[in-house]
């Protein structure tokens, strides 16, 4: 007999303001409580219907009978040497996600999980490593933010956030926009939305559609390679639109809105770290008002690739600075407790991977 799957709670998080003041219109109450409510939720991180003292008891608890403000739960902190603070979040159905605090000198780097597990399976990424299972609601977006904020000392602000965690973020676009709306709003966390960065492997569709969106947000793509043939050993899949027309994307995007993007690139030893590779993507890139943040491989257990040395590294940088590509090395934050880029999983359930050690050599020939 099939095991029933648990029906998602109702959650709070999911209402935009408007809603909320529709819903306590047809409870019979003054609007004005949706502003009450959200702004213990955003402003004060409060998650419980009983600690909201200037709502009546009554309404209170008519409020908890029918809607949940945390539908998730934190399983594990962990903590790394340079300050880094992973949480694994346990959700309402037994998944887990993982998102990332990282410390910067005035605020706080959150990078947040838009799905459990991944449906792209990028070779060097553990998040993709169990195929795709299920989409996080706005809500579940959200709550991630409420979960760090209880992590960190009181008083410590979130600066920037990046949608980088476990998931591809463009196909789960109508729930990541509505919690990014909810983060940028002020009704809500009022972060900035040029503080806010949207990222993505190369869905055109989706990155087409955010140029429409009349938001200030960041886009980042995730290309990994110049060519084709290079990054089908890297971005696996026959749907996998082809690298010209990710950068056509990106420039069209850019040409509408005028936020510049940046590409990211991790550097994978023997695959596309070589000064021909830098050269390549130079040309791709030429004239193309860009950022390249280069990111050198941070290890998954099971899989054979590793990153490559110092002096490679800074030869790739040099070259794409000589073709008059800004570019950087991105730092790695995280790596001793598997909070770097690449290594996000959250709970593995015992599946067996979509794609193994044997794959990924495969796939390195």
């Amino acid at each position: 007999m099939e095991m029933k799957r648990p029906q998602p709670p109702r959650s709070f998080l999911d209402l935009t303001l408007l809603e909320a003041e529709r819903l306590f219109a047809d409870m019979g109450q003054p609007k004005y409580r949706a502003s009450q409510v959200l702004s213990w939720i955003f402003k004060k991180h409060v998650v419980r219907w009983e600690d909201m003292s200037n709502l009546p008891a009554p309404l209170r608890e008519q409020l908890a009978a029918q809607w949940s403000l945390l539908t998730s739960r934190v399983e594990t902190v962990q903590k790394s040497a340079d300050g880094t603070i992973k949480l694994l979040v346990k959700l309402h159905d037994g998944r887990a996600v993982e998102c990332v605090c990282i410390p910067e000198e005035k605020a706080n780097t959150i990078c947040l999980s838009t799905q459990v597990g991944c449906p792209v399976g990028c070779r060097f990424c553990a998040s993709g490593r169990w195929g795709l299972l299920r989409n996080l609601s706005a809500g579940e977006i959200l709550e991630q933010i409420l979960h760090i904020f209880s992590a960190i000392p009181s008083g410590e602000t979130i600066r920037n956030v990046v949608l980088m965690g476990m998931g591809e973020p463009m196909r789960n676009y109508d729930n990541v926009l509505r919690a990014v709306r909810s983060m940028n709003a002020p009704w809500g966390f009022g972060i900035g939305a040029r503080r806010i960065t949207l990222s993505t492997v190369g869905d055109v569709k989706g990155i087409e559609r955010l140029s429409e969106e009349n938001l200030q947000v960041n886009l980042a793509i995730s290309l990994h390679a110049a060519d084709d043939a290079t990054r089908g050993k890297i971005v696996p899949g026959k749907k996998m639109p082809p690298v010209s027309s990710v950068v056509e994307a990106a420039r069209d995007y850019f040409a509408k809105t005028r936020r510049k993007v940046t590409f990211e690139y991790v550097l994978i030893d023997g695959v596309n770290s070589s000064v021909l590779e830098a050269r390549k993507l130079a040309r791709l890139l030429r004239g193309f008002p860009c950022f390249v943040n280069l990111i050198p491989l941070n290890p998954v257990e099971g899989l054979p690739w590793n990153p490559p040395d110092k002096k490679t590294v800074r030869g790739f940088l040099s070259q794409l600075e000589q073709s008059g590509i800004p570019a950087a090395i991105r730092a790695s934050r995280g790596g001793d407790i598997a909070a770097a880029c690449g290594q996000l999983a959250g709970e593995k359930r015992g599946r067996s991977p979509v794609f193994s050690r044997s794959a990924s050599e495969k796939n390195r020939n």
